[in-house]
């Protein structure tokens, strides 16, 4: 192909914002079901639903199993969770049991019996406050064992938590009383059971405010008497200072936990008895990550003998570490991005899966001696993969419920750079740098182009360098794109991530700018067209960015905090005391608030910016929002709000997700100085 010249973020490109918006999102929930794995797809086009994918054991394609309108969704915590279960019955097919979103009641439902009528409840509907809600279900017997989170008033912290037990009989779909709960609600917020192999023992993690699932959690251990019960439950593992991030049983009954003890996220063995933990590979390593959500899976536990991953890996990391005694196990691993490997619990030994995948995300399956997961590269998004243990040969197994395919051409793709940056004190920053690109378009040798830094949200998380099309959509026109994982992020240990400890506001934006003004003197990024964007605490970061620095000549504010005293008394339950940890203890907030709320500081952001938000939003309330707008009325700011009927936190159909991509690109256009006919001119006021 002939190259051309343009202007930087003037190119043309077929990664127009309804293809982006239609491939948002991936799989998630992965489980085996008999011979058979099992996962929940989104549907943007769909309303932003997610239904539930199998793909059948002779390897044919992949099929929707729940038509819509079924969605299958938890609201647990408001994040949800692990919403379905499934299990091979002899002779009848699957039985799955899953939370349909709308009314977040349990339903059961048997896809393969004849003349099968559909889903049927389980559970029934509270009319007090959110109502019951369900999540990380197991079956047991005739029973479904699950976390059960039940409003008992208005406010979004009146709540209980506990583990109970539905009967499958469906006795329990108009009947409250006929739920079994489990547990007696002491702990603020629980995982499900985890049942042991020969079903004698159930494990499970809970936390209480004001720690959040990453400062501290424990293992809780308990008895199964023959009536069903849990008897005796005892914590064997955590406490304050020590997040265990996942509990899981060996095919032995060997307890395994994922914890981070010695500072990284580390697979140890527990001793059920006495607590001790052996960590069988101890590595500067993740092993796991930030609890969002209960039912999130690093490592799994595969039969004897399915020991093998083949191919790129490396091994030797632990060296007589002391075994599980129950075969190898799959684990996730790495800084920053998690890959695929096999660990041997007995030498340490650690070998990672060939091919192309730089990015897991936490749920494993496992099937005899195929482990399945969801992973991207580069170079492709997130997809299924399945890795024989057997031959260590790994393949994508579908996207969408179909074999992969590329909806445009790779050549516009961009290609990432992962960097470490120094920032105040010479600390390191980690970032992914995606530099304009377009396989027939260059711009002039003299001229530098624009450049966004994304914040992400969280901000107890991190970005892995994979392709997104949303990133594509502008670095395809001629727009660079820079993801920061500012101090506070997940996957480089415990002292990266408590750098933000009581500094929100303060370590994430100073991070962002230091990376940004880096670009800018290396001459990679142009220092006059320096944007910055990001979604929910992504949004504080861009909202307090534009109000304690004069860097960036525009933001793109997607669902954010604004507000750290509204924020508190606003948000829902899981988060209603995350400030004391991120901006110190309840005394000190108002203080804080006025130091740092893009709200209280309005009077600072003299940059345009455009403010995009649901209105059913539970976590960011729109609230905060119309608080920046009404401190904003009256200055000579332009700036415009964009509010979405039905979305919630963070958006899910698709002519959302169109409008918010285009109104972000036409803020940038206007700003920067950039003609395009090809998006709706976003109207700014004043």
């Amino acid at each position: 192909m002939e190259l051309r010249t343009a202007p930087y973020g003037s190119w043309p490109s077929p990664i127009d914002a309804a293809l982006a918006a239609g491939l948002d999102g991936r799989p998630e929930y992965l489980a085996a079901v008999g011979p058979e794995v099992w996962w929940t797809e989104p549907r943007p086009a769909e309303g932003g639903r997610r239904t539930l994918v199998r793909r059948p054991a002779d390897g044919g394609p992949a099929a929707c199993v729940l038509p819509a309108p079924w969605n299958v969704r938890s609201r647990v915590t408001e994040y949800g969770g692990l919403p379905w279960a499934g299990a091979e019955r002899p002779g009848g097919g699957p039985l799955v049991v899953f939370v349909h979103f709308a009314d977040q009641r349990l339903h059961a439902y048997e896809p393969d019996a004849p003349g099968s009528p559909g889903p049927r409840a389980l559970t029934p509907v509270s009319a007090v406050g959110g109502g019951l809600r369900w999540a990380d279900p197991v079956l047991r017997g005739e029973e479904v064992w699950c976390v059960l989170e039940e409003f008992t008033g208005p406010a979004p912290t009146d709540v209980r938590r506990v583990l109970a037990a539905v009967p499958l009989d469906g006795s329990a779909a108009g009947d409250r009383s006929r739920v079994r709960e489990l547990t007696d609600g002491r702990h603020r917020f629980s995982t499900g059971p985890r049942l042991s192999p020969d079903g004698r023992q159930a494990a499970w993690l809970v936390w209480d405010h004001p720690r959040m699932p990453w400062d501290g959690t424990e293992l809780r251990l308990a008895e199964v008497t023959r009536d069903g019960r849990l008897a005796e439950p005892r914590t064997v593992l955590g406490g304050a200072d020590e997040a265990v991030a996942q509990v899981e049983w060996a095919a032995d009954g060997t307890l395994l936990a994922v914890s981070d003890r010695g500072g990284w996220w580390n697979p140890y063995r527990v001793d059920p008895r006495t607590g001790s933990a052996v960590n069988l590979c101890p590595r500067e390593e993740e092993f796991g990550g930030p609890l969002w959500k209960p039912g999130l899976r690093w490592i799994a536990a595969l039969p004897a003998g399915a020991s093998r991953a083949g191919g790129s890996g490396h091994s030797g990391g632990a060296g007589g570490a002391g075994g599980s005694g129950g075969g190898a196990l799959a684990v996730l691993h790495g800084q920053g991005s998690c890959v695929l490997g096999v660990l041997d619990p007995e030498s340490g030994d650690l070998v990672d899966a060939a091919g192309p995948w730089t990015a897991w995300q936490p749920t494993l399956a496992v099937s005899g001696t195929r482990v399945y997961g969801v992973a991207a590269s580069p170079r492709s998004g997130y997809e299924v993969v399945e890795l024989d243990t057997a031959t260590g040969h790994a393949r994508a197994v579908g996207v969408r419920g179909s074999p992969r395919t590329d909806p445009v051409d790779p050549a516009y793709y961009p290609e990432p750079q992962s960097r470490t940056f120094a920032g105040p004190g010479g600390r390191e920053i980690h970032a992914h740098v995606y530099p304009p690109h377009h396989p027939v378009l260059r711009a002039r040798a003299d001229e530098l182009p624009p450049y966004v830094v994304w914040a992400h949200g969280g901000p107890t998380d991190h970005v892995p360098p994979v392709l997104d099309l949303h990133i594509a959509y502008f670095t395809s026109r001629g727009i660079g794109v820079v993801e920061v994982n500012y101090g506070g992020s997940t996957g480089y240990g415990r002292a990266y991530r408590e750098r933000l400890r009581e500094q929100w506001g303060v370590v994430d934006v100073e991070d962002c700018a230091a990376v940004a003004r880096a670009l800018a003197a290396e001459g990679t990024a142009d220092p006059d067209r320096l944007a910055i964007r990001g979604g929910s605490a992504g949004g504080w970061t861009a909202a307090a960015s534009l109000a304690a620095t004069g860097l960036y000549a525009c933001a793109a504010i997607i669902y954010p905090v604004l507000d750290l005293l509204g924020f508190a008394e606003e948000t829902h339950d899981l988060e209603s005391r995350y400030l004391d940890g991120l901006a110190g203890p309840p005394q000190t907030l108002a203080l804080r608030n006025r130091e740092r709320s893009p709200v209280a500081r309005a009077d600072r952001i003299t940059a345009p910016f455009v403010l995009l938000q649901g209105l059913d939003d539970p976590v960011c309330p729109p609230a905060q929002a119309r608080r920046l707008l009404a401190a904003m009325r009256g200055r000579s700011v332009p700036h415009a709000y964009v509010a979405f009927e039905g979305e919630g936190h963070g958006f899910r159909r698709q002519e959302t997700m169109i409008r918010a991509l285009e109104a972000e690109l036409s803020l940038y256009a206007q700003v920067f100085g950039i003609e395009r006919t090809d998006v709706p001119l976003l109207a700014l006021e004043p």
